[in-house]
């Protein structure tokens, strides 16, 4: 830092970066270290890592599914409300299903995600039963469709009974 000299004019002086620091300036330094470190302290730990936060209860709240199974056969046909946290809905397994729904969520990944274009699947035929689930899960909306026309598709419904009936393999 440099300073004028009052006593000699056109002069000037080094002045020592201690002398700066701990002189009139010194509460001002203390001032932005206090709003630096308050800053950094409101942020959680798994925002300052980059890491997204987990799925938290209030993301949850008012969780519902509407659920519409079509041509599984045997009275497993129609449309069903599911709701979750709380629990409850016209789905013949609300606690199944939710159940399944929670142990599968995970934070940046979709429970509902399509098979993949690129992915290589048996060619089986599960039969036709088809299934709809839109509404909203984990505070994202939802909009998935469903069917059993080879060995991946027959995968994903499977992962998802109880939310879609079980059809057998």
């Amino acid at each position: 830092m440099v300073q004028v000299s009052s006593s000699s004019p056109g002069r000037f002086r080094q002045r020592s970066p201690r002398r700066f620091l701990l002189g009139g300036s010194a509460s001002f330094a203390a001032a932005t270290a206090a709003v630096a470190f308050v800053a950094l302290s409101a942020v959680p730990a798994a925002a300052s890592a980059g890491a997204p936060p987990p799925v938290r209860d209030e993301d949850r709240a008012g969780d519902h599914l509407t659920v519409t199974v079509r041509h599984a056969g045997g009275g497993r046909d129609g449309t069903y409300e599911l709701y979750c946290h709380p629990r409850g809905g016209s789905h013949p397994d609300a606690r199944g299903a939710c159940r399944v729904l929670d142990r599968t969520t995970r934070w940046g990944r979709d429970t509902f995600a399509p098979v993949p274009d690129d992915s290589a699947c048996t060619l089986q035929y599960g039969g036709p039963a088809t299934a709809r689930v839109t509404g909203t899960w984990a505070g994202r909306p939802v909009d998935a469709a469903y069917d059993r026309r080879d060995g991946c598709e027959i995968d994903r419904w499977n992962r998802l009974v109880p939310v879609l009936p079980d059809l057998g393999s």
